[in-house]
């Protein structure tokens, strides 16, 4: 190590009491050529993966196939994207009622459920064909933070099922999603409990490495006004089905939107420290500076839908007075408006962290949490459209409608660039297995 280095690390030991490592840490200690202690074992690293799918394919030596490209799907390719674009386009067809735009967001939602059977279908698929991978997933530091997004898909599904499905059925499909709405509170709790402990007993993520990713375990408690609203919008616009238990329905959603964006908040606050002392992301991990949109996001669309909803939502009689519908109604826009502002603020940066890629040869590698470019903003959308309605605004409306425009660019383009990489065996490749 380098007299001027020495002085910088003895610097900080006197200032903090602690060095804090950075990005290049380990790369400096192995250009140092400096003895490494023997690594104590722990849980599986994102390389064990090729290596259980080698195995796996050890009885049947030749190229590479489609089981084997099977074998490396893994939870991220549950991609929320889809869903959330059908949500927006049925937020932009709320005040317009225009035919084309909500036959378009019902091509999205259905493609969204085709792709979610299909990512079933893998995925199960995957643990049939190489033992051990499920409980792989749960213990590697990567992958285990994206199992929540098949908790989400759902709930992305059954938001988008309110939207497009109960208005044009009977009270069947009504009763069905208010029974689906409780079952997903408790999943949604369990999960986002289960995984940060799962996570907490089993990981060490060092502050150095951290990214809005972290925040991903809590993100299935984030869509639970958004469900909630749309559920009782529903229930509304289809009059002649029975009246569901709305103010229950109302304030349970609102309890564990408030754990959630509060978990996310303590979580994000972590992430601002990790750009105070190491700076921005590496480029594999830029898109992930997105996620940081959804839960202020999320919880604006649902607060200050579930607030406009307060004619229908609270009884006249609700806490001894009568202007709670009025009280409720301003209570939320404000909190909206506050929170609101956050949400832009994260997406600002998240923007300005992708400056450098304008240049030609600077290029970010594509994973699938590129699909982050396009989750999270539609909770951004689907906030600006919501406090547009209750401001009465022309001007957010319009900006809520442009911002939809370029999401559905932005989402296609991802499209394009993963079924480039899968044509280009980028994506779903054992790596280790090329030479074979």
């Amino acid at each position: 190590m380098s007299r001027a280095l020495s002085t910088q690390v003895d610097l900080e030991i006197a200032i903090n009491g602690y060095i804090t490592p950075g990005e290049d840490y380990f790369d400096r200690e192995q250009q140092e050529k400096r003895p490494r202690p023997t690594p104590l074992p722990g849980p599986p690293n994102a390389e064990s993966l090729a290596r259980m799918i080698s195995n796996a394919r050890k009885s049947k030596k030749g190229k590479i196939g489609i089981r084997d490209r099977i074998c490396c799907h893994q939870w991220t390719w549950f991609t929320m994207a889809t869903g959330g674009v059908a949500n927006v386009l049925h937020s932009v067809w709320t005040p317009y009622r225009a035919d084309w735009i909500w036959y378009i967001g019902l091509i999205f939602f259905l493609l969204n459920l085709c792709l979610f059977i299909m990512n079933c279908i893998l995925i199960t698929m995957r643990f049939i064909m190489v033992p051990g991978s499920f409980m792989h997933s749960f213990l590697d530091q990567m992958e285990s933070l994206f199992i929540p997004s098949v908790v989400l898909s759902t709930a992305t599904i059954m938001i988008n099922t309110c939207e497009y499905g109960i208005p044009m059925t009977g009270p069947w499909l009504q009763h069905t999603m208010e029974w689906l709405f409780w079952i997903y509170i408790v999943v949604s709790v369990i999960a986002s409990a289960g995984m940060y402990l799962i996570l907490w007993s089993t990981q060490i993520f060092p502050i150095h490495t951290m990214t809005p990713v972290w925040v991903f375990p809590g993100y299935p408690l984030l869509l639970t006004a958004p469900f909630a609203s749309t559920l009782i919008a529903a229930n509304t616009t289809a009059m002649n089905n029975p009246p569901i238990n709305r103010l229950a329905i109302a304030m349970c959603a609102i309890a564990v939107q408030g754990t959630g964006f509060l978990i996310s908040f303590m979580i994000c606050a972590a992430f601002i420290y990790r750009l105070m002392t190491q700076k921005l992301p590496r480029d594999m991990q830029r898109p992930g500076v997105f996620i940081s949109i959804g839960p202020s996001g999320f919880t604006v669309a649902g607060l200050v839908s579930l607030g406009q909803q307060s004619q229908v939502v609270i009884p006249d009689s609700f806490q001894g007075s009568t202007h709670s519908v009025i009280i409720l109604r301003l209570l939320s826009t404000i909190v909206g408006l506050w929170l609101w502002g956050l949400s832009i603020w994260f997406f600002l940066v998240s923007v300005g962290s992708l400056w450098k890629y304008v240049r030609p040869e600077r290029k970010m590698p594509f994973q699938m949490t590129w699909w982050s470019f396009v989750f999270p903003n539609t909770a951004l959308v689907t906030a600006t459209l919501a406090l547009a309605t209750a401001l009465g605004s022309t001007g957010l409306r319009i900006c809520g409608c442009v911002m939809a425009a370029l999401l559905i660019v932005v989402w296609a383009l991802v499209l394009m660039s993963m079924l480039k990489c899968l044509w280009n065996r980028q994506l779903l490749w054992p790596k280790e297995l090329e030479g074979d």
